[in-house]
């Protein structure tokens, strides 16, 4: 008995001295979090015509961070990082789930049309992101609270500093080869960037350097960007692309300071020189809406052909949306003619509905059919071809095309302050343009 006492004695003491777990949180715990989705892990196929071949060691992880923020007791919100970029969340969904019995999360993103269901137990989310416009589509998703790195703790000294340009090549060595620029920033162990193309940018990546490896990714609830590389003796390098589990390209890149890629206000001519420009489009309900309509009469219009499903469209949305904020008095009227990925109108114009509400878009929005170049293009006649979502024509107060811009190089990357700045001119030249008598 007297042990017994002795024995009680001690645990009592030691609980006494350790400090209360903090339980100020109702729901998930604040604070820093690594996100992962679990793709398949089949090896990249190598390239027959590549001297020395890239095999991935890929993982089947791609990884991302998040912070877990309350505003009060009871409510919080998400916040996605990669690298610099910020992503808010506060469409989110939590309670115990009546046919598990668990606690669980919906996280819904709804201007892309996707979200994550997980269960959380034990400081750990595990479920599925969902893509709502792919058939069938979802992604197992792990999150683990506490962790704050990204692909690894690790800090193996770096094979060589990539900072700088590279002229890259994705789907090397195919009939669908393309070029691009990559962009990074290294600072030790860890690399952010970016990689421009033709039609558009990889928005925020984030990762690491390790010896001769390089690892990237990107999530913003649409794109699910991985990528992968190798730095060979030459200090050119070769990798791996993946996109979400559905696509898988090779890459390689050779450092070039001055690496250039298309004119993207060359890449997409207009096909009717000095003839009028026009269409008709549905709108959002049940009426149509042309460019002849006399709410555009003898204003400068801006023409967007893109998708809700595209995140360089949403980039060029919210420039221009804070252009028209920032220049109240321009006369300028911005028309978004929206392709989507449902064949289903009544289901693509409610996506339309809720992209132009959360993003509070003050422009005319139509809907232009189903996403597919090809259908985009027979709907423009009037331009060579629709290479790219988004596309911007610039159009002047008489209906004629004056000029053609093809993808956007957003904020991410170095071509975005030179865009800008060529965009203010175009305009400022549209606007001393005289209206057609």
């Amino acid at each position: 008995m007297r042990h017994f006492l002795i024995y009680g004695f001690i645990i009592l003491t030691f609980f006494s001295c350790v400090e209360p777990i903090d339980k100020s949180y109702s729901k998930l715990p604040p604070g820093i979090w690594r996100g992962v989705l679990i793709l398949d892990n089949k090896p990249v196929v190598e390239n027959p015509d590549e001297e020395v071949r890239f095999k991935s060691d890929f993982t089947g992880e791609l990884p991302f961070n998040f912070v877990v923020k309350y505003t009060d007791d009871d409510n919080f919100y998400i916040e996605i990082h990669n690298a610099e970029e910020r992503i808010a969340i506060s469409d989110i969904i939590y309670g115990r789930d009546k046919a598990t019995a668990k606690d669980t999360i919906i996280i819904n993103f709804p201007v892309f049309d996707t979200y994550i269901k997980a269960i959380y137990e034990d400081d750990i989310m595990e479920g599925n992101w969902h893509v709502n416009y792919r058939e069938n589509y979802q992604i197992p998703f792990k999150a683990y609270f506490g962790q704050a790195h990204r692909f690894t703790t690790l800090k193996k000294k770096p094979l060589l500093d990539i900072s700088g340009k590279w002229d890259v090549k994705f789907e090397v060595g195919t009939e669908d080869e393309y070029p691009a620029i990559g962009e990074f920033v290294q600072d030790g162990n860890k690399v952010t960037g970016t990689f421009m193309t033709e039609t558009g940018d990889y928005r925020y990546l984030q990762g690491t350097i390790q010896e001769h490896r390089i690892f990237l990714s990107t999530f913003d609830a649409a794109h699910a960007f991985l990528f992968e590389a190798k730095i060979l003796e030459d200090n050119s390098i070769i990798g791996s692309f993946r996109s979400g589990k559905h696509y898988t390209s090779t890459w390689s890149a050779i450092k070039n300071d001055n690496a250039k890629i298309g004119d993207a206000f060359e890449l997409t001519s207009s096909q009717i020189a000095d003839e009028t420009f026009d269409f008709t489009f549905d709108d959002l309900d049940e009426g149509e809406v042309s460019l002849s309509d006399k709410k555009f009469e003898g204003k400068i219009k801006l023409v967007k052909i893109s998708g809700t499903w595209c995140p360089n469209c949403k980039d060029e949305s919210l420039f221009l949306k804070n252009y028209l904020k920032n220049n109240p008095s321009d006369d300028i009227e911005v028309i978004e003619v929206a392709f989507e990925r449902y064949k289903d109108v009544n289901k693509a114009k409610e996506i339309l509905k809720q992209y132009k509400s959360k993003l509070d878009l003050p422009f005319t929005m139509l809907y232009g059919g189903y996403a597919d170049k090809s259908i985009t293009s027979e709907k423009f006649p009037q331009i060579s071809k629709v290479l790219s979502y988004p596309t911007l024509i610039f159009v002047s107060k008489d209906n004629k095309i004056k000029h053609i811009h093809t993808g956007f190089a957003g904020p991410a990357t170095s071509d975005f302050p030179a865009f800008e700045k060529k965009f203010k001119s175009l305009i400022s030249d549209l606007k001393d343009q005289p209206k057609s008598i």
